[in-house]
Parts: C-alpha cells; structure tokens; sequence
C-alpha cells in the first residue's frame, strides 16, 4: 500500500492531514504517523475496583486463581477482596499478567490472581471482584433498565423471562414490569404500564434476575451497566 509507513510518490494530490486538539497539533501524510498521533483513552483507574470474572483455575502449587479483565479501579496484591453476588471475601496473594507478576493491574488488563482460602468450587464465571473496603458490589434482587427491543417475534409482555447477558454473567431475568414506552431517541416517556413492547420498541423496564445477578448502574460503572437479552 502507499502512503504506509513513508511518503509516496505516487499521490502528489494528496496533501497529508491535520488535526487541532488541545494537547497539540497534530499532521502528517502516512498511516503510521496516524496511528501515532491517537490519544491513548483515560483509564477509570479513580472509580471503585470492578473485575468480572471470565474463569476461575485450580493450578497446582499456588491453589485458586481467578481471571478477568479489570474494568475499573486497580487490583493490587494484598488487597481484601469480595466477590460478589456471592459475598466472599478473601486476601489477593498476587496478580499476574502473561505469566508475569504486576504490582498493580489497571483498568483493560486481562489479569489471574491468586486469592487465599477460597476453593476453585465456590468462585465462578459471571462474579465480579472488588475492593471490600472501597465501595464494594453487591448482587442486585432486582434492577431498572432501559430495553430496545431489536428483533423480536410477537409480543413481550410482563413475565416474560429471557437470559440476560451482563458482562460476564449469562442469567435469566424476568421482566417484572414494563413501566413506560419511552421514545429511542429522546429518552421520553410515550406510554405508561404498556400492556406489552415489540420490535422496535424501547421500554423501561423492572427486571428481576433469577440468581442472584451483580449488576451496576450504566452511570457509574458502563462496563456493568451494559447487557444484551437474548
């Protein structure tokens, strides 16, 4: 390809690019000065510590190991941890990442840790870890979403139970009660208690899960405040 990593002869039309943001300007003509020139995202490292599991490993020598990316917040060895919804709580031993050992992980690292005293069969995929002493999760008995519905045969009315897919955690939930048809785009209220919602239709809605489910708001933690019903 032209214009990759050097200038290329063949374009003389084109006359490179420019960007003006507060930390600098920023130009160039090929792809590889493009790439350099994008701002790494600001890492939530200041919120609360998030980490869904995605599994747990019995691994001879060292014991239980957790793993998961961390959404938010910093995992550090020593910490007191708490696995929610199950309430377990236990110390990290260590953290490590592609074999190597971190002495902290931030938000976006795929990350194992050891944890004390917990056996292999009492952790599993769809928990999340979180700092015991710094605003910990907790399982939700029931939660208030908004739900598009995108593609959907027939009708959806109250008690109707789909499984829910929330970060890690795959969990059937019943939707207790469609409060109002609200409008897609402005969020308004079109309708209060519909008798039922079809395709195309966004609704909030009162949904009840049925095991306990750890389950954040959208304007706290987005990573936990997202799911998709299946």
């Amino acid at each position: 390809g032209d214009n990759m990593l050097e200038v290329s002869t063949k374009m003389p039309w084109f006359k490179g690019w420019m960007v003006e943001r507060k930390e600098g300007k920023a130009e160039g003509k090929c792809l590889i000065e493009a790439l350099d020139a994008i701002l790494p995202p600001a890492r939530p490292t200041d919120k609360a510590l998030r980490l869904p599991l995605q599994d747990v490993y019995k691994i001879g020598g060292i014991g239980t190991v957790p793993v998961g990316r961390v959404e938010t917040g910093i995992l550090k060895p020593g910490t007191i941890v708490v696995f929610a919804p199950a309430n377990i709580t236990t110390e990290v031993k260590s953290v490590e990442m592609h074999h190597e050992a971190l002495q902290e992980a931030v938000p976006g690292d795929n990350v194992g840790f050891n944890v004390k005293n917990v056996s292999v069969k009492e952790l599993r995929r769809g928990y999340v870890a979180g700092d015991s002493k710094h605003n910990p999760p907790r399982g939700a008995a029931d939660f208030t979403a908004q739900v598009i519905v995108l593609n959907h045969p027939g009708q959806i009315s109250n008690g109707y139970t789909p499984v829910l897919d929330c970060h890690t955690a795959h969990i059937a939930c019943k939707f207790a009660e469609i409060k109002e048809k609200v409008d897609r785009r402005t969020g308004k209220s079109t309708e209060d208690n519909p008798k039922s919602i079809k395709s195309g239709d966004a609704a909030i809605v009162i949904l009840v899960p049925s095991k306990p489910l750890c389950v954040e708001s959208f304007q706290e933690f987005p990573p936990l405040g997202r799911f998709a019903v299946r």
